[in-house]
């Protein structure tokens, strides 16, 4: 893979549209999200992207925080056509190394298949799952 990719922070690099489709349309946790809803959530979010050479927008993450306890790390996409090149690993290292100035108590995820990915930046099995409550609207 010859090309470079960045990693960035900036909100206003974002493809809102792009985002959109992957989550509404390919993300197992979003679908049907509205994209009202989503640039609400992005508003309202820590925002991250990996970009290639062009510009073009290959992942997304975003963080819900309040900047000095917790965080929630949440809508992470790489482009159906970038998984398996460290688009990922690229993200998960960037939002991890960006949240840490913060020095967070705590930071959460939920994933159904990326365990691997996240235990590589210090993300682990909750000791006290029990502990845990979520409210399903």
């Amino acid at each position: 893979m010859s090309q470079q990719y960045t990693f960035s922070t900036s909100t206003h690099r974002i493809d809102r549209d792009r985002v959109h489709r992957w989550l509404s349309e390919q993300s197992y946790w979003a679908l049907g999200r509205t994209r009202r809803a989503q640039d609400a959530a992005i508003d309202a979010s820590r925002n991250y992207g990996v970009y290639d050479e062009s510009g073009e927008q290959m992942a997304y993450g975003r963080v819900v925080t309040d900047g000095v306890t917790f965080a929630w790390l949440c809508d992470v996409f790489v482009a159906t056509e970038m998984r398996g090149f460290g688009i990922g690993k690229m993200l998960a290292a960037g939002i991890v190394t960006d949240l840490e100035s913060f020095e967070l108590k705590r930071i959460l995820l939920s994933t159904g298949d990326a365990h691997g990915l996240y235990s590589q930046y210090g993300f682990a099995q909750l000791s006290e799952p029990s502990t845990m409550m979520a409210r399903v609207r």
